[in-house]
């Protein structure tokens, strides 16, 4: 993999937002800005490499659904800083063969070829503007002749019409609820758009969509349902908002102590929850000792590693992360996780650019692998203040539309792990 510097196209800030990257700059404390995009460099990536990080991706995602159904199996929601209650509705899930939508991967990838996880995020991940939208057009836009591994738009329509077509859905409609966020925070929109995003894949595939913010939802106790702004029931819902964090509000609770006379069919569904909580890392190196693909972790202490990175279980964009390295420095971001409880991953060097750590963000989508999107930061930790980087393929020619629904149902195996063993 290479970085290459470009020359922004002009008038890319407008370009973007109108592709629906409404946060194409991200707002500091102080009030001035930092770009989030940026088209200033580009990523170069051959077809093994592409096939290479596909595979890995593949395997982690089959890894990832055997853990989470162990954990279902074995552990409790205090272990993994849970709810009360919650593994109660992920084993009823699991029972159900509840069908989920996509997760992504953070993964290092090494100058010497190696492939290495750093987290999962199966529940509340965003990107995929950024991913399925703005790079693919910027491709379009500057590089026509090549490809880009980058299949999620096409992949997520296809997974909803799938949901469609068998039944997953109910009557077709779904409404799609995101979190607003906190005045002052980072999002930028960020929620918002990625649910609008979602929305137009869901319609392109035939559902009957209706999007608003998840606060905006109602409770009626004499019909024991939930009820969106304009007092309909909500029967399918896609949700942006975190497991752990819903399932331990007064909304959540209701789902939790079955108050409802008919259950709404939740995307992703709570089974998902395992493959948010950093706990699966340490369930992971134990059901896969010594795999290529993983670094070692534990639950509660670094045991015997010299360098290390401690995680909150349910820390986001950086938040609390302390790295430790074996001359005794150590790094530690700030937030307001940790109490929930910490696991130790082995620390591994992120690939550095002309002063740019990378990680890359590898896509599942209805368990198949989806393409990538490349973040940069300035320091080991990706933050807040990450950018996100283009890339594409040097050595394939961009597809016409006819060979990428070839290639994608070609791809997709009767027999890929969606669910976790029951």
């Amino acid at each position: 993999m290479w970085r290459h510097r470009a020359r922004p196209r002009p008038d890319w800030e407008r370009i973007v937002t109108e592709q629906g990257l409404v946060y194409p700059t991200t707002a500091t404390s102080d009030g001035t800005t930092v770009p989030y995009w940026n088209e200033s460099a580009w990523y170069e990536l051959t077809m093994d490499e592409v096939e290479m990080l596909e595979a890995a991706t593949e395997e982690l995602w089959a890894m990832c659904v055997d853990a989470a159904g162990h954990m279902a199996a074995t552990m409790t929601d205090e272990r993994l800083g849970l709810p009360p209650g919650t593994l109660g509705l992920v084993r009823e899930s699991i029972a159900r063969n509840d069908p989920a939508i996509y997760a992504r991967f953070d993964l290092a990838y090494g100058a010497d070829g190696s492939v290495k996880m750093l987290e999962v995020n199966g529940d509340t991940a965003t990107g995929l503007v950024e991913t399925g939208v703005a790079q693919w057009r910027w491709v379009e836009d500057v590089m026509s002749d090549v490809d880009q591994w980058n299949s999620v738009h096409d992949r997520l329509v296809n997974a909803w019409r799938r949901l469609l077509n068998f039944g997953a859905l109910g009557d077709g409609k779904v409404h799609f609820l995101f979190d607003l966020g906190d005045e002052g925070s980072y999002d930028g929109g960020e929620m918002e758009m990625t649910v609008a995003y979602l929305v137009d894949c869901a319609v392109q595939a035939g559902v009957n969509a209706y999007a608003q913010p998840i606060a905006e939802v109602g409770w009626n106790p004499d019909a024991r349902e939930f009820r969106d702004a304009h007092d309909q029931p909500i029967r399918t819902a896609f949700k942006l908002y975190p497991w752990e964090q819903m399932l331990g509000e007064e909304f959540g609770r209701l789902i939790v102590d079955g108050a409802e006379r008919q259950p709404v069919r939740w995307f992703e569904p709570p089974w998902k929850v395992l493959l948010s909580t950093k706990a699966i890392l340490p369930v992971l190196w134990e059901r896969n000792p010594g795999h290529r693909l993983l670094l070692p972790a534990w639950f509660d202490e670094p045991r015997d590693l010299d360098e290390w990175v401690a995680k909150p279980l349910h820390g986001r964009e950086g938040d609390n992360i302390r790295i430790h390295l074996a001359d005794g420095s150590e790094t530690r971001m700030p937030g307001v996780y940790g109490d929930e409880g910490w696991v130790y991953q082995g620390y591994t060097q992120l690939p550095v650019f002309e002063g740019n750590h990378v990680v890359l963000g590898s896509w599942i989508v209805d368990g198949q692998a989806a393409g990538m999107i490349v973040r940069e930061s300035d320091g080991p930790v990706t933050d807040y203040f990450s950018r996100v980087v283009p890339h594409a393929i040097s050595d394939a020619l961009s597809p016409d539309d006819a060979q990428v629904q070839a290639w994608i149902l070609d791809r997709v195996a009767a027999d890929a792990p969606r669910l976790p063993p029951r």
